[in-house]
C-alpha cells in the first residue's frame, strides 16, 4: 500500500509538468523568436489543438481503463480534464486578445461570419461547469448520478471542439478528419460498453424461449 501512494506522489508532478510541456513549447518559441510571420495564427493552433488533445485524452481514460483493467491512469483523469480547459482558456484569450484586441463589436459581427467560432465557444463553455464540478464536493452535492449525467458534457464539448476544427480548416481537412474518427472510436466504445449488458440479456432470454 505504501509503495503504491509512493508511485501516486511519484507519478503526479511528472504527469502535470508533461501536461505543461505545450505552453513551455509555444513559450519557448516566442522567446526564442522562432515563430512564423504570423505569430497570432501560431499561438492560436497550437493551443486550440492542445485543447482538443487533452480532451481527446480525457475521453480515452476510460475505455483504457474497460479495455485493459488499469485503473492508474482514472487518477489522472481530472487533471487532463482541467488541462484541457486551461488551453481552451489561452485559445481564447488569445482570439479575444490578440487576434480581435478586444474589439467586442467586432468580435459579435465576427460570430455569424465564421460559424466555427461558435463551435469553438460552444465546447469552451461546456468544459466550465465539468472543471468546476470536478471536485469530491461537488460529486457529494449532486450525487453519483446526477454528476455523471452533468459530466457527459464532455461528449458535447469534444464534437464541438472536432468541427470547430474541422470548419476552420480550409484546405488540408486530414488532422481534423483523424480527430474525429478517433472520437468517433472512443465515443463507440462506451456505447458498446452501455449496450453490452442489455445485448447480453436479450441473448439470454432468446436462449431461455428456445430451451425444452
Amino acid at each position: 500500500m505504501a509503495n503504491r501512494r509512493w508511485k501516486w506522489w511519484v507519478a503526479k508532478p511528472l504527469v502535470f509538468l508533461a501536461c505543461l510541456a505545450p505552453i513551455s513549447y509555444l513559450l519557448y518559441l516566442g522567446f526564442t523568436a522562432q515563430f512564423s510571420p504570423n505569430p497570432v495564427e501560431d499561438i492560436t493552433n497550437g493551443t486550440g489543438v492542445w485543447t482538443l488533445r487533452f480532451i481527446m485524452i480525457t475521453l480515452a481514460i476510460t475505455p483504457i481503463r474497460r479495455i485493459t483493467g488499469w485503473q492508474s491512469p482514472v487518477r489522472f483523469r481530472r487533471m487532463t480534464g482541467l488541462f484541457a480547459l486551461f488551453y481552451g482558456i489561452l485559445h481564447f484569450i488569445t482570439y479575444i486578445w490578440l487576434d480581435q484586441a478586444l474589439d467586442w463589436p467586432g468580435i459579435v459581427k465576427d460570430i455569424p461570419k465564421r460559424p466555427f467560432i461558435t463551435m469553438g465557444f460552444t465546447a469552451f463553455v461546456l468544459m466550465i461547469p465539468l472543471a468546476l464540478t470536478s471536485t469530491k464536493k461537488w460529486i457529494g452535492r449532486l450525487g453519483g448520478k446526477r454528476w455523471q449525467l452533468l459530466h457527459r458534457l464532455i461528449y458535447i464539448s469534444g464534437i464541438a471542439a472536432v468541427i470547430h476544427y474541422v470548419w476552420k480548416v480550409k484546405l488540408d481537412a486530414t488532422n481534423p478528419i483523424r480527430y474525429g474518427l478517433l472520437l468517433a472510436v472512443l465515443l463507440g466504445i462506451r456505447v458498446w460498453f452501455a449496450l453490452r449488458p442489455r445485448l447480453s440479456h436479450s441473448k439470454d432470454v432468446v436462449s431461455a424461449s428456445f430451451r425444452p
